[in-house]
């Protein structure tokens, strides 16, 4: 299992420690926020609608026909994945109040198609081969009135409940970059690669066929203070973590992205994040 001894073996009154004997997560809120898993098709259809309006009206993507008919993003893991929602109840308590997502996908559910989203992308051997629980975790979006803290919060709060739960031992997935020419982006990329390159047992690596360097620039050259700043607020979330980058970025032609790697160990997201909202889950957990 990738968790170390203290993961094992957590002090007493820890949330590690208490009995997760329910089979989803209760709501989070924050003020008129709230974050859950959807419950129905109703809500996954608007966590998709949501994705087609940021990813293909917002961002540039190229929609296939049916994406464009039925104004949806939508693939073959939507149907075994959880979806994880942001919901302005003061809009809705249902899914027209959903303003935020983020998909999440367990080792089991994979395991019901035989891969998971990344496997595209990246060889993620090092990963399937180990015993422990994996999170793939994608196509995290939030709507353009609600992208300030508070949403991004919600979501970072709601996976980490969602991993203490489902005692998931590595996060991981695919982070993108804006635009499909890697040259524009070669401080950030080579930043990433000699700042947060993943240790060997978790360095999965992009596909041969697809792999892109990321030592695109002298890294003596780099202001570090000035890549972390470009990179976007998402991938910089995952570092501020603990989080690490795999080898190689990968051009995805049709989201217009430069993509990276990004994994995180379950206890260090713990260790970081969970701590500030100890007693809020403790007592939602209760």
């Amino acid at each position: 299992m990738l968790i170390s001894d203290g993961a094992r073996n957590p002090p007493a009154g820890s949330l590690s420690t208490l009995d997760l004997s329910r089979d989803s997560l209760p709501e989070l809120r924050a003020g008129a926020l709230g974050v859950r898993i959807a419950e129905n098709k109703a809500e996954r259809e608007a966590a998709q609608a949501l994705r087609y309006r940021v990813f293909f009206e917002e961002m540039g993507a190229h929609p296939s026909a049916a994406a464009l008919k039925s104004r949806r993003d939508v693939d073959d893991f939507d149907d075994i994945a959880d979806h994880l929602l942001v919901i302005d109840h003061d809009i809705s308590s249902g899914a027209e109040g959903v303003v935020g997502t983020y998909r999440l996908l367990r080792s089991d559910a994979a395991a019901k198609i035989g891969r998971f989203y990344t496997s595209g992308e990246y060889d993620i051997s090092v990963l399937t081969d180990f015993p422990g629980r994996l999170l793939e975790v994608g196509r995290s979006c939030v709507d353009q009135r609600y992208r300030g803290r508070a949403a991004m919060q919600l979501l970072w709060r709601g996976i980490a409940s969602y991993i203490f739960l489902h005692r998931i031992d590595v996060l991981f997935g695919c982070a993108s970059l804006p635009g499909t020419d890697p040259s524009t982006k070669a401080q950030e990329l080579t930043y990433l690669y000699h700042n947060h390159l993943a240790p060997p047992a978790l360095r999965i690596r992009a596909l041969p066929e697809r792999y892109v360097s990321m030592q695109l620039t002298d890294p003596h050259s780099l202001d570090h203070r000035k890549c972390l700043a470009r990179l976007p607020p998402l991938i910089k979330g995952y570092l501020r973590l603990g989080g690490f980058v795999g080898d190689g970025a990968v051009v995805d032609a049709q989201f217009n992205t430069t993509d990276i790697a990004v994994l995180v160990k379950s206890e260090l997201l713990a260790d970081k994040y969970y701590r500030h909202y100890e007693r809020r889950l403790r007592d939602a957990l209760e």
